[in-house]
Parts: C-alpha cells; structure tokens; sequence
C-alpha cells in the first residue's frame, strides 16, 4: 500500500520494506529500542575505578570533559558554561592533571569510559 500525496510515498514505501521484511523473518525494531538495548548490554558498564576517578573532580569540572567529548571548542564550552575561555582551559587543565590525563582525547576516552558521556545521548 503506497500513500499518495505531498511525501507520504516515501512512508508508504518504508511500510512496504518493513512489512516484506518481517515476512521473511527478518526481526524489525524501532531505533530507539535498539539504541537502548545497545546501551544496556554492549556499552560496558563504568569500571570502578574510572567512577573513582570521577569523584576527583568538581561538578563544574566534569561539565569541560562532557562537552568536550560532545565536539566542542573551548571557546563553544565557554559560551555554553557561560564561562571565559581562560576559565575552561584552566577547569580542563584541571582535569588532566586530576585524572592524569595527556590531551583531550584522552579526556574524550575517559568521559565516555566513566559514563560521564553517553552513546546518542
């Protein structure tokens, strides 16, 4: 059944995809419950050690390593935090030496290892 009308065709041709899938046995999931089920059972689960390390940092401390992680910029994290960029490079040099961290990637690895920063979230 394809639905006619301003871009609709495209839904009725998912339907039609979906529907010829699971008819050949094919198991057809929502996006979400996939993205849930990748992050209960394929994400491990933060080692103890790593939410130990956590614990050395201050709330506003953890805040640089998640958006980081997220891609951004000093200067976007400072806007984001409301903070000036000399603020965020020293909360993230604070960071680094807490953790004893390299670089930021290092800082990256670690947020989404600790669980600071999830998958998709």
């Amino acid at each position: 059944m394809v639905v006619q009308g301003g871009g609709e065709d495209a839904v009725g041709e998912e339907i039609l995809v979906t529907v010829r899938a699971v008819l050949r046995g094919e198991v057809m999931m929502a996006p979400s419950v996939v993205r849930r089920l990748v992050e209960r059972f394929v994400l491990p689960a933060a080692p103890p050690e790593q939410k130990g390390r956590l614990e050395r940092l201050t709330e506003r401390e953890r805040d640089v390593p998640a958006l980081v992680a997220r891609g951004l910029s000093n200067g976007e994290i400072a806007a984001r935090l409301h903070l000036g960029e000399t603020t965020v490079k020293t909360h993230l040099g604070h960071v680094l030496g807490k953790l004893e961290l390299r670089d930021r990637v290092q800082a990256v690895v670690f947020a989404y290892e600790s669980g600071l920063v999830r998958v998709g979230a």
